[in-house]
C-alpha cells in the first residue's frame, strides 16, 4: 500500500496546528517529522517538545526521522512525545543494531536510513530486524532540493533484495519528490512517500495528495 508523508519542515511554522489539519484532511497518512542537531546535518530543527505539543492536533502516524549523531541517547524522549516510527541514520550509528533492537525495546517500529553516498548494500543485514528502510534521495538536511536520479536504483535494489526473500518491507523515499516524478518512485519500489513543499505549500494539498496516489497506481513495482 502507498502512503503519503507531508514533511512538517515545509509546513508554516506560525500556525502549525492548522496547517497539520489541513494536510490530515486532505489524506495524507503519515506526518514527517525531521529531527535535525546541527552536527550530523548543518541545520537544527526542532525536538521532542514540539512533537508533543503537536501530537494533539492529529492521529496521523507520526514518522520521526533523527538526522542526529548518536540518536540512542534520546529515543525514550522521542517515544514519550508520541512517536509511531523512530528512524536513525546507518551513519549516525555506531552500531546499528543496538539502536534499533533499543527502539524496538519501547515496543516501537525501527526504520533505517541511508543517505545518497552510502551503499543501499548495507541495510541487507538488517532487513530481517527493521520495520522500514529510509533512501534519502537528496543530501539529508536541507529542503527544496532536487531529486537525485541515481538514488532511484537503491530503492529498486533494495526491493528486488526483500522481495526475493520474502520480507515484507516498508521503503519510504524522502527529498524532492512531487507528484510529477513519484511515479519513478513507486516503479522502483518505494512505498512511503514523503513530501514537504508539494503538499504543505499547495494551494489544494487534496489534490496534490490524489494525484500522487493516482500515479503511484499507475507506477507499480514490477521486479
Amino acid at each position: 500500500m502507498i502512503y503519503i508523508a507531508p514533511s512538517l519542515l515545509a509546513a508554516d511554522y506560525s500556525n502549525l496546528a492548522a496547517d497539520i489539519k489541513r494536510v490530515d484532511e486532505a489524506g495524507a497518512q503519515y506526518l514527517h517529522l525531521d529531527i535535525m542537531d546541527g552536527a550530523f546535518v548543518p541545520n537544527i530543527s526542532f525536538g521532542p517538545e514540539l512533537i508533543s505539543g503537536i501530537r494533539k492536533c492529529t492521529d496521523m502516524i507520526f514518522d520521526v526521522h533523527l538526522m542526529i549523531k548518536r540518536p540512542e541517547r534520546y529515543i525514550d524522549r522521542f517515544v514519550k512525545a508520541g512517536a509511531d516510527i523512530i528512524t536513525v541514520h546507518y551513519e549516525a550509528c555506531e552500531n546499528p543494531m543496538s539502536v534499533i533492537h533499543l527502539i524496538h525495546s519501547y515496543e516501537m517500529k525501527a526504520g533505517i536510513a541511508v543517505s545518497p553516498k552510502t551503499p543501499v548494500e548495507h541495510l541487507f543485514p538488517l532487513i530481517n530486524h527493521i520495520d522500514m528502510a529510509l533512501i534519502m534521495t537528496v543530501e539529508p538536511g536541507f529542503g527544496g532540493q532536487s531529486l537525485i536520479p541515481e538514488t532511484l536504483e537503491k530503492v529498486s535494489t533494495l526491493r528486488r533484495y526483500a522481495s526475493e526473500r520474502g520480507i515484507n518491507l516498508d521503503i519510504e523515499v524522502d527529498g524532492g519528490i512531487n507528484a510529477e516524478n513519484v511515479g519513478l518512485l513507486t516503479s522502483a519500489g518505494a512505498n512511503i512517500i514523503v513530501a514537504g513543499s508539494a503538499i504543505f505549500k499547495a494551494k489544494k494539498p487534496r489534490a496534490v495528495i490524489q494525484a500522487m496516489k493516482e500515479s503511484a497506481a499507475l507506477n507499480t513495482f514490477k521486479g
